[in-house]
């Protein structure tokens, strides 16, 4: 008798039927109490170790026909198990606050119970989950960035950055978000305006009255927060950009973590934050003073290496292209 493949022993695991490796056991165990022969030569045969082949035999002699069935491989004990007085505590609570965490609900027990041992909220939140008491919640779509910018700034109002400087606090208390817009050829300081917030609403009328001062450009390049990007938007289109497209504007994301991808509009910011928040101003208004005569000297009056020690308004012209709607 040979068998061509070892189906049934611990060695190896394949597709074939419990039925089956039942059969090949039975079979084993009674070559084995026929003593044609050795153990030796009989594990070589079924293509199993010795110690495989002493178990079903040890297994058959204690408890026949049935030893012969795999045997579960869970402890008999397990002594960081919930005591089943925990879960009764936990599942009762779940049903009187079926919106509340586990965390929450650990603490609800505990104040009825205190002599309960409860667990970890995350061992509680498991508990709860395997009694099917707790819903997977739906994830979120995030679809893929759209890629490496490809525009170069070869000309002016080919390429324009925008981006939040850092905000910062005013001495009377508020936080200021100021909105940055540079010609990136020339770098041609467009606009910076003081925000009280980065939203949609106010970001649009501020690049409106930068469109209709300067025109439009080919692109404007910006990083992936908001309201200039939407994580789960085809493209990560957000209503600004969409708003661009429809102006004849090509939005560009960099890549996240890659602030080099804008790094004539980084410089300037660093410019921007000694000269003009160092330190804050009294309140908003002064502040976008601040703003207006920084914008004012870099544009006209302060020389820039990369420029040939020229100015950027001596490089910049606006487009002739003009924002036609505000819608």
């Amino acid at each position: 008798m040979t068998v061509s493949h070892r189906m049934w022993g611990e060695e190896v695991r394949d597709a074939w039927s419990e039925t089956t490796k039942m059969r090949e056991r039975m079979r084993f165990v009674l070559d084995a109490e026929g003593e044609l022969f050795t153990m030796t030569e009989l594990c070589e045969r079924y293509g199993i170790s010795r110690m495989t082949g002493h178990k079903w035999v040890r297994r058959f002699r204690e408890d026949g026909v049935g030893g012969l069935g795999d045997r579960s491989r869970a402890p008999e004990h397990c002594p960081h198990r919930t005591d089943a007085a925990v879960v009764g505590a936990l599942v009762e609570a779940r049903h009187r606050h079926p919106n509340w965490g586990a965390r929450k609900l650990i603490l609800w027990v505990a104040r009825r119970q205190p002599g309960l041992r409860l667990p970890a909220a995350s061992t509680a939140g498991d508990i709860l989950k395997r009694l099917g008491l707790v819903k997977d919640r739906r994830r979120r779509r995030h679809l893929p960035h759209p890629g490496r910018p490809i525009a170069e700034g070869s000309y002016a109002n080919q390429l324009w950055s925008a981006d939040f400087k850092g905000q910062f606090k005013t001495r009377d208390g508020i936080y200021c978000y100021p909105l940055t817009v540079t010609d990136s050829f020339s770098r041609y300081l467009l606009g910076c305006r003081s925000q009280l917030t980065t939203a949609t609403i106010p970001t649009k009328k501020n690049f409106e009255r930068v469109f209709r001062a300067y025109g439009l450009p080919e692109a404007i390049r910006t990083d992936n927060g908001t309201p200039f990007s939407a994580a789960t938007a085809i493209s990560r289109l957000s209503r600004l950009s969409v708003w661009w497209i429809r102006l004849g504007i090509r939005p560009e994301l960099i890549q996240p973590s890659h602030p080099e991808q804008n790094g004539r509009h980084e410089r300037m910011h660093r410019t921007l934050k000694a000269e003009t928040t160092r330190p804050p101003a009294a309140n908003a208004r002064a502040q976008q003073r601040i703003f207006d005569f920084f914008r004012e000297e870099f544009n006209t009056e302060r020389p820039h290496e990369r420029l040939g020690n020229q100015t950027p308004g001596s490089f910049y012209q606006p487009c002739s292209a003009t924002i036609r709607t505000a819608g």
